[in-house]
């Protein structure tokens, strides 16, 4: 399983983003002082060492090291604001991207449904992770990925976490799987078109064009072979979607909410939970968690299996409506 930021750590990449101009936020570095980070780099060369990493790969890497003020300014100071789930969708998912994604699936179809076939997953979820994560590859990040992780090891908030990505991170390098000044990715590390941190590469990155190397930066059949590898192997049900907004009783017990609580879709209906337009809901016998992301006023879901896996890319409720609308929105412009 790789290693995620929780809640929206990881999804500041796409967010902190938008939000930023959209806010006017400006990040403020704390003070770290860069003096010391040269003989900190000689330390982890060493580490790279035990590691077991070739020292031709590690020379390569640590070649043009420079410490990122930046990353160490948005790791401490990522953006608080109020948002709610009415105001942040459609900014994650405008029209222009759900136009996008109808032409990129059918750019890319013949692609999508032979790895759709292969691995389980419905190739709308791996065209809407797609467009969630990077727009379609249009933004992946220009920080080089040793020189961020390593300078978010250095500043020592998360040291074990960042120290132990960069390892990894090297371990590619080492593969041959791609240079390390083309390594490049989110102030966080995180790599490519599918936004794998180091671990999630080694884990379930693939090589589906089959020339000897995983490039999830600019190989396409890489790119979504690697996305829907991750999902089938954190369980992802292709018989399923992943759930569906509804409305519930002024007077719903809300204690029943959250993904801990499984019940069956007529349980849900006999405590009067209704599809959005207030008609029955399905009659399949599949079981679902109520998930309120703000309050009963805003948005509420009933989540199907698929949602917890979406979770395990990235635990955000607000990541997992993203995807899933632009999901569906795919499916009916088609």
């Amino acid at each position: 399983m790789r290693e995620l930021f929780t809640s929206f750590q990881r999804a500041c990449l796409r967010t902190c983003v938008i939000l930023t101009t959209t806010f006017g936020l400006v990040f403020a570095a704390h003070a770290v002082d860069p003096d010391g980070f040269p003989a900190y780099v000689e330390t982890l060369k060493a580490e790279a060492r035990e590691h077991g990493i070739s020292e031709e790969a590690i020379e390569r890497a640590f070649a043009d090291i420079r410490f990122y003020e930046r990353a160490v300014s948005a790791d401490r100071n990522q953006p608080e604001f109020t948002i709610t789930l009415d105001t942040y969708l459609p900014r994650a998912v405008p029209d222009w991207k759900v136009q996008q994604g109808i032409r990129k699936y059918e750019e890319h179809r013949e692609l999508l449904e032979e790895i759709g076939e292969k691995f389980g997953v419905q190739p709308r979820f791996i065209v809407a992770l797609w467009g969630i994560e990077t727009n379609y590859g249009g933004f992946t990040g220009n920080f080089r990925v040793v020189s961020a992780l390593a300078t978010l090891a250095y500043e020592g908030r998360r040291e074990a976490f960042f120290k132990r990505q960069l390892m990894q991170a090297l371990e590619i390098i080492d593969a041959g799987h791609i240079e390390p000044e083309q390594m490049r990715g989110s102030w966080a590390g995180a790599m490519g078109q599918t936004q794998f941190m180091p671990s999630s590469f080694l884990s379930y990155a693939v090589d589906f064009d089959g020339d000897g190397k995983i490039d999830i930066w600019n190989s396409f059949p890489d790119v979504f072979a690697s996305a829907a590898n991750y999902l089938s192997q954190v369980g992802w049900d292709d018989s399923k979607t992943w759930g569906r907004q509804v409305r519930i009783p002024e007077d719903f017990d809300t204690s029943v909410a959250g993904l801990s609580t499984k019940k069956s879709l007529s349980e849900w209906q006999a405590l009067g939970v209704r599809r959005f337009d207030g008609t029955d809901l399905p009659t399949r016998d599949i079981e679902a968690s109520l998930i309120i992301p703000d309050d009963q006023t805003g948005r509420i879901y009933l989540a199907y299996h698929n949602w917890d896996v979406l979770m395990r890319w990235n635990r955000s409720n607000y990541f997992v409506v993203a995807v899933g609308h632009l999901a569906d929105r795919i499916q009916m412009g088609r």
